[in-house]
């Protein structure tokens, strides 16, 4: 059973992981897994059972996302005082009882709705943990395989996840769905609390004695890095929000349709990222930034000329490639970068960036459509892919230059 387990796992990874990272991506997988569990689900609970209006669902989801810029960066400087893995397990189990909320508001649309606007607080306090607790287990030089390997498990949470929860809602209601999904949660939870590490063999022997914000605010290769961040997620989130409306409004394309070709990202994500991860591995993560963030921008501006399926397929796969080189590099030059005492704090900055993606593309993108039509999106959104490469780059340099020992293991 063992050497069953030992060869379906490198099937799926493509290679054997620390040791130490092993809790690290079973967490992983149970928490991507129960938040797409009950995530993808929650817009429309609200729009169909609390009868709330949809320009009210994204006044809420907005919200959402703000609060989550504060406690990601909140969450990471916490974990540099008391550890990662309180953060991890308080995260946790304020998701259990968040969803249980869900369960027990009813019909009620103001509980509900407020309840939803907490939802980036209870991920984000502790996300920056455990992007740090990575760090804080494998040696520097492992840095990007271990952001590798963990993507490769939350892929595969993502990919299971809506199927689990359309299977509790077919076999239910509502209450069947927020129900199993707290049970996956505390099922999470379970997990870090019984297998993640109390510290780790590269987190650092003290706490900072120093406060991370002015260490942040005077490292101007990192603000630059956060600003080359912050684009390239509004890159990512125009993908997941505005492309399905443009492919189904401008293009003709089912709701079917593209249900069956979002599937792409998390499939190729799960099988390949590892893989891809360990044959780029001798490029340096300037370049490897320069080259992922147009191959994530730009495929699209091809809509205006062809949008038959095949040829949305293979821009959707030509957009992963560059996500799956973005993403484990990102964390990479992050990690490397950050000094080591304020490492949390870091990441939490970092990871803030994500939730100003999700709070800004859907408002920019759809009003560009809504003035200037649906190609205009896609030149935008190229053009900022263009521009967060070359920030980007521009801060592994400048790193590089001035910070040659941290900067150089991050590059």
């Amino acid at each position: 059973m063992t050497s069953l387990f030992a060869r379906l796992f490198r099937l799926v990874w493509g290679a054997d992981v620390d040791r130490a990272l092993r809790p690290v991506l079973a967490v992983s997988l149970a928490s991507s897994m129960g938040g797409s569990t009950v995530w993808s689900f929650v817009g429309i609970w609200a729009i169909r059972h609390l009868h709330a209006r949809q320009s009210t669902v994204g006044v809420v989801f907005l919200i959402s996302a703000m609060v989550g810029v504060l406690a990601g960066y909140a969450g990471g400087h916490l974990s540099d005082h008391v550890g990662r893995r309180p953060l991890i397990l308080v995260s946790w189990a304020c998701q259990v009882v968040l969803v249980l909320g869900f369960l027990a508001a009813g019909g009620s649309e103001p509980t509900g709705l407020g309840l939803m606007c907490l939802g980036g607080l209870v991920f984000q306090i502790g996300s920056a943990s455990s992007q740090a607790m990575i760090a804080d287990l494998v040696p520097r030089e492992r840095h990007e395989q271990a952001y590798a390997a963990v993507r490769v498990a939350s892929n595969l949470g993502v990919t299971l996840g809506p199927p689990i929860g359309g299977l509790f809602l077919a076999l239910g209601s509502w209450s069947a769905l927020f129900g199993g999904a707290a049970c996956l949660f505390f099922g999470g939870f379970v997990l870090a609390l019984r297998y993640l590490p109390r510290h780790g063999d590269y987190a650092p022997e003290e706490p900072p004695t120093r406060h991370s914000f002015g260490v942040i605010v005077r490292d101007r290769p990192f603000l630059l890095f956060l600003v080359s961040s912050a684009l390239a997620w509004l890159v990512y989130v125009s993908f997941e929000v505005v492309l399905p409306i443009s492919l189904v409004q401008a293009h003709g394309l089912a709701p079917a349709t593209w249900g069956f070709l979002v599937v792409v990202n998390p499939i190729v994500v799960t099988l390949f990222q590892l893989r891809l991860t360990r044959l780029l591995r001798p490029v340096p993560a300037a370049l490897k930034l320069a080259v992922a963030l147009p191959l994530m921008g730009f495929p699209f501006v091809l809509l205006r000329v062809v949008d038959a399926v095949p040829a949305v397929a293979l821009m959707i796969l030509v957009f992963v490639v560059g996500e799956m080189l973005w993403v484990p590099t990102s964390q990479t030059i992050v990690a490397g970068l950050a000094p080591e005492d304020v490492r949390g704090a870091y990441m939490g900055a970092f990871g803030s960036m994500a939730a100003i993606g999700f709070a800004l593309a859907p408002f920019l993108g759809l009003q560009i459509r809504a003035t200037y039509g649906d190609a205009a999106v896609w030149a935008a959104v190229a053009a900022l892919s263009l521009v967060a490469a070359v920030i980007g780059a521009a801060a592994c340099r400048i790193a590089i230059a001035r910070r040659p020992r941290p900067a150089s293991a991050a590059a």
